[in-house]
């Protein structure tokens, strides 16, 4: 499997790269340096005859009060803020980020102190014999990788399964938010996903980029081929020059379960009564950020009975949604304040009449319910015109190499 992305690997910078990214070049190997003298490490010491202790910034701790907690006397850590001022603001640490403190023999004041911004980057603080503070980043080395996952049980179990990441989950649900209904998958639907990876010594740290993904559902087959129009718009297109981002979401809500679905004969869960129930419920933790489904404008965020912190919205003058049982509302959400579509417009919840944290979401159509699972939402702008060629030579490279690494 390897050996093939090797293979076509020039495949795609013969005819993806330059067309994805204007200027790319392959640059030839590096000389080896012809010097056998000792290299530095990356972070600028040497930390193999060190004692190494792990702690973490406290709440409400300060930069000098840090130092001293690892065993620097208060004024040579002051000393040391005064000369951080060029090269990192140490009233920017963060509660719970890692300190790493390097110890001599006597143990008794670290000889350097290393602050994890995150996974890559690092400040480094010499605080033995002369002060000093530096920055360093760690290599970060990216990968082609391609997956390929059947539906069993649930896709975040499946593709973890594979052995996919979780950051490729996360950016396909973001690509085919709008054209796959993640909460209605079905056993033998199918992801085949090429993509670039980034790590950082062994550790997965991020998926750059999807060059292109499948969708396979039956006789249904769902490609998402990325072409850049430089727009800043959409990225993401179906063979046809089709928008994969329609006008609206297919859930309001990531990763979570439907707990009751659309029904005008429901037994409520808590009153026992039998009632319409023009709603799909999903079930979610609590905090868990509810967006909304399209551009619109806020009609009312408020209390309602039954339904608790309530956060309606006008999409147009035909369609209009709701969500209720919210434990509070996001940022800026009141009557009248404008949307866009992805916005967090508030976070699940059990106000109001609930059994237990979910979202109750509605959606009316020119004033009559309707089943969200079946909106039906019309397409964004297609892709222009004059690239639909480079397109379709895109998705002839990608769906070529993807074939070729498919796993029959």
């Amino acid at each position: 499997m390897a050996k093939k992305i090797i293979e076509y690997l020039f495949v795609l910078c013969a005819f993806i790269l330059p067309v994805a990214f204007p200027g790319c070049r392959m640059k030839p190997a590096e000389e080896p340096p012809e010097t056998t003298q000792a290299v530095l490490p990356a972070e600028g010491f040497w930390s193999d005859s060190l004692n190494v202790v792990q702690e973490s910034v406290k709440e409400g701790e300060t930069f000098t009060s840090l130092m001293t907690r690892l065993g620097m006397d208060h004024e040579s850590a002051f000393l040391l803020a005064q000369a951080c001022v060029s090269v990192f603001d140490v009233r920017k640490m963060r509660a719970g980020n890692t300190i790493m403190a390097y110890y001599g023999d006597s143990g008794k004041a670290p000889k350097y102190v290393v602050y994890e911004h995150d996974k890559i980057h690092r400040t480094v603080f010499k605080t033995a014999d002369s002060l000093a503070v530096w920055n360093y980043s760690r290599p970060v080395g990216t990968t082609l990788e391609f997956s390929d996952v059947t539906i069993h049980s649930s896709l975040w179990n499946d593709m973890a399964a594979a052995g996919a990441p979780a950051f490729l989950i996360v950016s396909l649900s973001e690509i085919y938010a709008w054209s796959v209904d993640f909460f209605a998958l079905q056993p033998g639907d199918r992801f085949k996903i090429l993509y670039q990876q980034k790590s950082c010594e062994g550790e997965i740290i991020a998926v750059d980029t999807i060059y292109y993904a499948e969708f396979i559902s039956g006789d249904t087959m769902v490609p998402a081929i990325m072409y850049d129009q430089g727009d800043g718009g959409n990225i993401y297109w179906k063979q046809d020059g089709e928008s994969l981002r329609t006008a609206f979401l297919k859930a309001p809500l990531k990763f979570t379960r439907i707990s009751s679905g659309f029904s005008y004969h429901r037994k409520h869960p808590v009153t026992g009564k039998v009632k319409a129930h023009t709603a799909v419920d999903y079930a979610a933790p609590t905090g868990t950020p509810v967006m909304t489904i399209g551009d619109g404008t806020v009609l009312s965020a408020g209390w309602t009975n039954g339904g608790g912190r309530t956060v309606r919205i006008r999409h147009n003058s035909s369609y209009t949604t709701s969500y209720m049982h919210l434990s509070r509302f996001g940022k800026g959400i009141k009557e009248g304040a404008k949307v866009h579509q992805g916005d967090v417009i508030g976070y699940v919840g059990s106000t109001g009449v609930a059994t237990g944290p979910h979202l109750d979401f509605r959606v009316w159509k020119d004033g009559t319910p309707i089943n969200p699972l079946k909106l039906e939402s019309p397409s964004a702008e297609p892709i222009r015109p004059e690239n639909l060629s480079a397109l379709d030579s895109t998705f002839n490279v990608y769906k070529h190499l993807i074939d070729s690494l498919t796993i029959r």
